[in-house]
């Protein structure tokens, strides 16, 4: 799918709320590796890396989701909460807000670092309003890679928010 030059197109973030009402998991072999509060997480295996791909649904009670969606793009209050990070900030490059987070990981393990770019947007569908916030990994020569950390090169996100119906949120993430 194309990228629109501003980052993320308008299909995309349309395909992350139809995920979001009808939960994409037919066709392939996701597997269930947690159910618990509400909250369901399944993984996929990419045969051809090796790696995981994972999706998770689940209510959040009273929780609004314009909270939900604000905590997510705060990454100030990140760094106060989630102990793993070493450093996560945006800078402007080329035009567009650009997202470099590095976490720590226990000895003997590298830290690994990210580049990517993400997006907000308040969708209505059918009366309902829902928060998206997309996020994939970019390359820009701002950011060089540094000795000793891995860099993620294959980083994509999809989040997808609404009201439950009363004081919390319904949630997809991919």
């Amino acid at each position: 799918m194309a990228q629109a030059a501003d980052g993320f197109s308008e299909e995309q973030f349309r395909e992350v709320c139809a995920e979001l009402q009808q939960p994409a998991l037919a066709g392939a072999d996701w597997e269930l590796l947690l159910e618990t509060s509400g909250i369901s997480i399944y993984r996929l295996l990419d045969q051809n890396t090796g790696l995981y791909e994972y999706k998770v649904f689940g209510v959040l009670e009273n929780c609004p989701p314009a909270l939900l969606a604000d905590v997510y793009m705060d990454l100030d209050y990140r760094k106060k909460w989630d102990q793993y990070v070493k450093e996560l900030y945006e800078k402007e490059c080329n035009g567009e807000i650009v997202v470099y987070w590095e976490v720590k990981y226990p000895f003997p393990m590298s830290n690994r670092d990210y580049i990517y770019l993400r997006q907000r947007r308040e969708l209505d569908v059918e009366g309902k309003t829902i928060y998206v916030i997309l996020a994939q990994s970019t390359s820009v020569p701002q950011f060089a890679e540094k000795p000793g950390v891995i860099r993620v090169k294959w980083y994509k996100q999809s989040l997808a928010i609404e009201s439950d119906g009363k004081k919390g949120s319904k949630e997809w993430r991919s």
